[in-house]
């Protein structure tokens, strides 16, 4: 049947045979497809959908590892949405509702402390939500602002006393006790498809060289060219640049044009000269023509772009 969630799957693993401290933090990562009826008035697109999939870690620690774990996360979290290009964020701390939450103040205080130590740790600003989080423990949600100023929310970092307790989770502890393990769920993009649909929005399809599905588009002038233009796209996917080929059987000025309408980042014309001289004329997003351009000179150009991307 359809699942909401992956967490008691991560829940049983655990459970799957005795735990001791030294394991821990055990982290456990799951690409998976959960389901949620969403009502057909809330659907959107790529941003609110009923199937899904969630980028899932859940990671069981003791508590005295638990400041550290949300540090750890939090760093993950921004380093990788920075790597996307996103640095307006807003973060939001939600916290114990004073009448519906399970486990006791001491833990509830404790995790609390804990997401305000990661994020001041980071010296961000941040919203306290009092009595927002959900009844198992507090969390951390962080918005993303894109290119037009819209908020998304994305990742989630949230502590766990419940499902813990439900599948009965222990560890053996170095003073031969059983203890109960804090249980942290983060998602990372939360939905998948959604970040993508983010992405788009953010950077209304003109995607940076790195991200690009195709980074380089060979527009041979006439069927005679088309020879030549393999060979520019050989050498180039050789070096691991991703690389189309739109054949001559349009008009040149129709298929530069769809090539700028896609926002590809290169597009490569091949006629005559090129094919004599051994080069390639070079259409790059937002710039001037280049002409006589060396095959080799273009693939570090790009090779180069690409390597500063931190993922």
């Amino acid at each position: 049947y359809p699942k909401p969630m992956n967490c008691p799957m991560h829940c049983l693993i655990f459970r799957g045979r005795q735990r001791s401290y030294r394991e821990l933090p055990l982290r456990l990562f799951e690409l998976g497809t959960v389901y949620r009826y969403e009502r057909a008035g809330t659907l959107h697109g790529l941003m609110r959908i009923r199937g899904f999939t969630q980028d899932d870690s859940h990671i069981f620690c003791t508590q005295d590892q638990l400041q550290s774990e949300i540090i750890s996360l939090l760093d993950f979290v921004m380093s990788v949405l920075k790597a996307f290009g996103f640095e307006d964020f807003s973060f939001h701390l939600s916290t114990k509702d004073p009448v519906k939450y399970v486990g006791s103040d001491e833990i509830w205080e404790t995790a609390t402390e804990a997401l305000v130590s990661a994020l001041d740790a980071h010296g961000v600003s941040y919203s306290v939500k009092e009595g927002d989080a959900a009844f198992y423990g507090p969390k951390i949600d962080i918005h993303v602002r894109d290119a037009i100023g819209r908020t998304w929310q994305l990742s989630t970092i949230q502590c766990d006393f419940n499902l813990p307790e439900r599948f009965d989770l222990e560890y053996v502890a170095n003073d031969g006790s059983r203890q109960r393990p804090i249980m942290l769920h983060r998602a990372l993009f939360g939905s998948v498809e959604r970040f993508f649909g983010v992405l788009v929005e953010h950077y209304a399809g003109a995607f940076p060289t790195w991200l690009s599905p195709v980074q380089v588009r060979i527009l041979p002038v006439a069927l005679a060219h088309e020879e030549y233009a393999q060979k520019v796209s050989d050498s180039l996917v050789a070096q691991g640049l991703r690389v189309d080929i739109s054949e001559a059987s349009d008009q040149l000025g129709k298929r530069i044009r769809t090539a700028k309408l896609e926002k590809i980042p290169y597009v490569l014309v091949v006629g005559d000269e090129d094919v004599s001289a051994q080069t390639v004329g070079v259409n790059a997003r937002g710039a001037d023509v280049e002409r006589g351009v060396s095959i080799s000179s273009f693939a570090d150009r790009v090779l180069t772009e690409i390597s500063f991307s931190d993922i």
